[in-house]
Parts: structure tokens; sequence; C-alpha cells
């Protein structure tokens, strides 16, 4: 039934989330979140947005995350907090059976990014959440190739856009802001909670284009 498409429920509530982070390790703990922002919102009020630079003692960041994510030592030093406690504040939303999480890439990412956060933090694997997420890479990809979900569910459709690679196919955040027309700066672009806000402006496009 089309009045099923979220499209059509104004009211439904996302946790937009996005992680920078040291590396491009998934498996590794040495590749420490640095940075979790996140947006509570729905398609009509912003409840909540919170930028957390999360402390450890031995972080180390590499030149090339350093300099496409605008880290500074100076910022973080002056910034950062329990990593726990802003995890606890994320997660009161991430495992709210109501809220439906959102990103850009983080079927591919995120989710692993998460999953050290928790152990870092002493805490057990935890993806329960992940059959609600929806991906706006996933869904740029869908748009771009006119690939419908043909009875799939939402998450197993998602994951096979996922591992769905075409050489020229861009669907980077950026490309998905300049397609849908939307005002931003790239240079503020890898800033987690600058990329969360671009990144919920796609995802209200992308509902009226792709049918999830």
């Amino acid at each position: 039934m089309k009045e099923n498409l979220l499209r059509f429920k104004a009211n439904q509530k996302y946790i937009v989330f996005d992680y920078e982070t040291c590396d491009l390790n998934l498996a590794s703990k040495e590749n420490k979140p640095w940075q979790l922002s996140f947006m509570v919102a729905d398609s009509r009020k912003v409840y909540e947005k919170k930028d957390y630079y999360l402390k450890w003692e031995d972080i180390n960041v590499s030149e090339d995350a350093a300099r496409i994510t605008g880290f500074s030592k100076a910022t973080y030093k002056k910034r950062a907090v329990c990593p726990k406690s802003a995890l606890q504040h994320f997660e009161k939303y991430l495992y709210d059976k109501s809220i439906i999480p959102l990103g850009h890439n983080v079927l591919g990412f995120d989710v692993y990014i998460h999953n050290i956060h928790r152990k870092l933090c002493g805490m057990p694997s935890d993806y329960s959440y992940i059959e609600r997420i929806i991906d706006t890479n996933c869904l740029a990809k869908a748009a771009v190739e006119k690939i419908k979900n043909n009875g799939q569910s939402r998450i197993a459709w998602q994951y096979s856009l996922n591992n769905y690679i075409k050489r020229g196919l861009k669907t980077s955040l950026q490309a998905c802001a300049k397609k849908y027309s939307i005002d931003f700066d790239p240079s503020k672009l890898h800033d987690a909670l600058y990329d969360v806000q671009i990144n919920y402006e796609v995802f209200k496009k992308q509902l009226w284009e792709v049918e999830v």
C-alpha cells in the first residue's frame, strides 16, 4: 500500500547519525571514533542535535583522516567528553524501536564504528537496531540505477545495494546534495554534525524518488 510509504508518515522520527574516526579500519579498536554527531527529527521538526567529541587517552588520528575531517588536537582536547556518557545518550534513541536510524553509508561503515565504540566502553556487540536502518547511500544507488525493491525486506534490499558497485556511479553525500540542489559548504563536509544536517535534507528529497 502506497499509504505505508515513509513519505506519507510526517510524524515518523529518525535519528540521523555520523561518526568520524582515526582511519578506515572497521575491525580494530585502534580506529577510535573521535566525533559522534546525531540529530533526532521528523519531517517537520528537529527535536535534538548533539555533537560529541569522544575522549580517549591514546588517540592517534592518521594524517589523511585529520586532513579530510579537519581534526584539530587543540579543539579535541578542549571539547572531548566521556565516551560512555555520549554513547548512552546516543543509544537512548538508537535502540528505541519507534525511531528509524538514518545515515549515509552507515551499513558500510558507521555500524562497525558504533560496535568499536561499544567495545571500547566495555560493552558487548549489539546490532539489533540494524533491521530499522535506512542508508541514504543505498537509496542514492537505487535512485540512480532505478533499482526497486521487489519484495525483499528493507534491510536485505539495502544490503544488496550496499554491495552494488558500478564504475562512474557517484552517490557520495556531496554528489547527492548537488543532485537535489541543496546548499552546502564543501569545506565543512566530513564534520559529523554538518554531514548529519545535510544528510537529512538529502533523505527528505529521496523519499519522493525512492519507495521506502
